[in-house]
Order: structure tokens, then C-alpha cells, then sequence
């Protein structure tokens, strides 16, 4: 790992085959664990809705406080934490991340619901950062960008099959389930990697390479600040829509709970081609293949709002959106790591806490302007806001593609 102590390499070197194919296999879980508990409130907002006499703009507060939470707390944390044993913050992190679970779960308003979610989205993005540190140790540095790109498919899959899941549940037993189901996979994933990932002295890095002044300097650079703006709206967009895509379901297409829950899991397994089609795209086209991903995300969104209350052309759009969601992800946080490695050695784990830092600003910004175009203009507004959003992000692209050009040597 870049910038690892020979103390964390030695932690490692005894090893046998099964426990690395194990240890690693434990991080995804927890890529996967992470996205779970973030995600599992979307497929079951209109119980929580009336559950907590609330409205459904209220309701999505609970994706964007915890989105807002992730993004603030993730990129300070790794700044602040950089010289501390990895093993040890995991630790801490796991335990507050499973205690944010078990209040969620047991919370007997939405203030402390409301809460849960701010102290669970403030570990969440740090447990993310550390987690992937492990992945090169594990796997070795030559496959440790495909490593950590599996990690971020399991977050990002549990996107969409938490939601799903969640829709399921509630027409089976209980949206309690859900939560409970959540809590239940986060203490079991925490123990797990307590009792498998070897322990690791302190992470030793020069003084320059440490400082925090010398990490920030990461998000000064033009790449960075336009690469960040993409998420905000790319991600933004997708939210305006996909924050609320339930009672979009179910009140302006019609569909029933069964039905809504199998949508929602095609889109996930479609999601899950996203995954695989950006790191086709990187490896292909680079950051060249944002801009027309965007072109094709705003048609999309368009799409799904002339559509309006017709199912069949709406969930035709909701696949291409899917298909999409994450298209634009591998290729920007290629571009943080190579930026990071090039010109700020020592901001490497703070490079890894972009892209999961930005999707969850981005989140939070779709949700609350998504929240709003509900509230004030219906649910069959989405779609046509979250196209506008995309635009944005179109643009940021095209400059955040410039940027880049003129940063590297070739």
C-alpha cells in the first residue's frame, strides 16, 4: 500500500493465501454492509413516512443528513487520523457504525432516527477510506485498483438491492425488518473483520507528506475541484429521481409493493453491468467518456419525465439511468488517484476519500432538490429536474476533462 510503514508490510508478509482471499473478502463485505445501511431507508420511506406522521420530503431528510454527514466528516477524518494504526480505527469506526445501526433501528422518533443517521454517515466514508487501504496488502499492488474497484461495486450494489430488498420486506412482514436485517448484517460484518484482519503498528509518513496543508493541496487542483462538481450533479441528478424512486413506483406509475421491489432489483442488477461498464470505459477511453455518458444520462432523465405516468416507457428510462448510475465513477477516481500520486504523494487515502465524499454530497444535493420539486411540483417533476442537473454535470466534465489534459505529461 502507498505510503504504508514497513511495520504495516511485516503485519502482512506471514500470511497464508486463505486468510489474505478471507481478509479481503470481508473488506467487500463491508463495502457491501456500508451501502446496505446508508441505502435500506429508500425502499421504505412511505412506512416510515406514516409511521413518523412525517412527509415524504421530510423522509428523505434521512439520505441527506447522512449524506451530508459522509461528506464532511469522511476527508476530515482521513486528514486528521492519517498517522493513527489502521487497525485501531477500524476497530472505533465499527463500533460506532453498528451502534448508529442498533439506534436507527430502535429509534422511537424521527429526530433520533435523524441522528442515528448523522452519526452513521460520519463513519461510514472512513470506514470506507481505511477499508480500502487493507486491499493492496491483501492482494498485492498489482491487483490493487481492480481490488478496490470490487469494494466500491459492493457499496454500490447494495444501493440498489437494499432498496429492493426493503420493498420486499415491507410486503412480506415489516419495514422493522428491514432495519433490524441492517443492524443484524453490520455486527456481524464488524465482528468478523475484528476477529480475521491482522493487527498493524502506526502508519509512519514523513512529516510533508503527513501534514494536513500538504493533503489539501490535492483539492485545490482544477481536475480535482471540476471532477468533484461532476459527482455533485452527475450523482445530483440521478437523486432528484432515484431519492424518491418508491413512491414514484408505486403513487405516479401505480405499480403495487411487489412490483415496485422487482423493478428496483432489475435496476440493481443493471447497476451492477454500471460498475463493469466504467471500468471498461477507464481502461478504454478514460476521463473521454464522461462527457458522452452525460449526454446520455440527461436524455435519459428527460426521457423519464416525458414518459410521465405511461410504465412502460418510464421503466425503459429508469434503465438507461441505471445503466449509467456509476458509468463515470472508475474514470474519476483514476484521475484523483494518479493526480495524488503524481503531485501529492502523501494525500493518497485522502485521493481514495474523494469519489465516495463527492456520490454522497452529490446525494445529499439530489435528495434535498429532488425533495423540494416533489413538494412543490410532484413526483413527475423528478425526471425533468434531474435532467437539468445532468446538464450540470455535463459541462463540469467537459472542464474537468481540460483540467486533467493539462496536467499530465503525455
Amino acid at each position: 500500500m502507498t505510503g504504508s510503514s514497513t511495520t504495516t508490510h511485516e503485519a502482512f508478509s506471514g500470511l497464508s493465501p486463505l486468510r489474505r482471499r478471507i481478509s479481503y473478502a470481508l473488506i467487500v463485505l463491508l463495502g457491501f454492509s456500508l451501502g446496505v445501511s446508508e441505502f435500506v431507508v429508500i425502499g421504505i420511506e412511505p412506512e416510515l413516512a406514516e409511521h413518523y406522521h412525517s412527509s415524504l420530503a421530510q423522509i428523505g431528510d434521512l439520505i441527506s443528513f447522512f449524506a451530508i454527514a459522509y461528506a464532511v466528516a469522511t476527508p476530515c477524518l482521513a486528514i486528521a487520523t492519517a498517522r493513527f494504526s489502521r487497525s485501531r480505527l477500524l476497530a472505533v469506526y465499527l463500533v460506532v457504525f453498528v451502534a448508529a445501526n442498533f439506534a436507527a433501528m430502535v429509534a422511537p422518533n424521527l429526530v433520533m432516527m435523524l441522528a442515528s443517521r448523522v452519526v452513521m454517515g460520519a463513519v461510514a466514508g472512513a470506514l470506507l477510506a481505511v477499508g480500502t487501504t487493507y486491499v493492496s496488502d491483501l492482494l498485492g499492488p498489482w491487483k490493487s485498483s481492480m481490488g478496490i474497484s470490487v469494494v466500491y461495486a459492493a457499496f454500490s450494489i447494495a444501493l440498489v438491492l437494499a432498496t429492493s430488498a426493503g420493498r420486499m420486506v415491507v410486503a412480506l412482514w415489516s419495514w422493522h425488518v428491514a432495519l433490524a436485517a441492517a443492524f443484524a448484517f453490520a455486527a456481524l460484518t464488524a465482528a468478523l473483520l475484528v476477529a480475521v484482519l491482522p493487527k498493524d503498528g502506526v502508519r509512519k509518513r514523513s512529516a510533508e507528506h503527513a501534514s494536513p496543508r500538504h493533503q489539501v493541496g490535492l483539492l485545490k487542483e482544477r481536475a480535482v475541484i471540476f471532477g468533484v462538481l461532476v459527482f455533485v450533479f452527475g450523482v445530483g441528478g440521478v437523486y432528484a429521481f432515484y431519492g424518491y424512486v418508491t413512491p414514484y413506483l408505486e403513487t405516479e406509475l401505480g405499480l403495487t409493493n411487489a412490483q415496485s421491489g422487482t423493478v428496483l432489483l432489475a435496476y440493481g442488477c443493471i447497476c451492477f453491468v454500471s460498475d463493469l461498464l466504467s471500468g471498461w470505459l477507464d481502461g478504454k477511453y478514460g476521463m473521454k467518456s464522461l462527457p458522452p455518458v452525460f449526454v446520455v444520462m440527461t436524455c435519459a432523465l428527460a426521457a423519464l419525465w416525458l414518459a410521465g405516468p405511461h410504465v412502460v416507457p418510464a421503466v425503459a428510462a429508469m434503465a438507461f439511468i441505471a445503466l449509467l448510475m456509476y458509468a463515470f465513477s472508475i474514470q474519476a477516481i483514476s484521475m484523483f488517484m494518479e493526480i495524488a500520486r503524481r503531485h501529492h504523494p502523501g494525500a493518497l487515502v485522502l485521493a481514495a476519500s474523494i469519489e465516495p465524499t463527492s456520490f454522497n454530497i452529490g446525494i445529499a444535493f439530489g435528495t434535498t432538490v429532488g425533495g423540494a420539486a416533489v413538494t412543490n411540483l410532484g413526483l413527475g417533476s423528478v425526471g425533468l429536474v434531474g435532467a437539468a442537473l445532468s446538464a450540470v454535470a455535463l459541462a463540469c466534465a467537459v472542464l474537468a476533462l481540460r483540467a486533467w489534459k493539462k496536467m499530465r505529461p503525455f
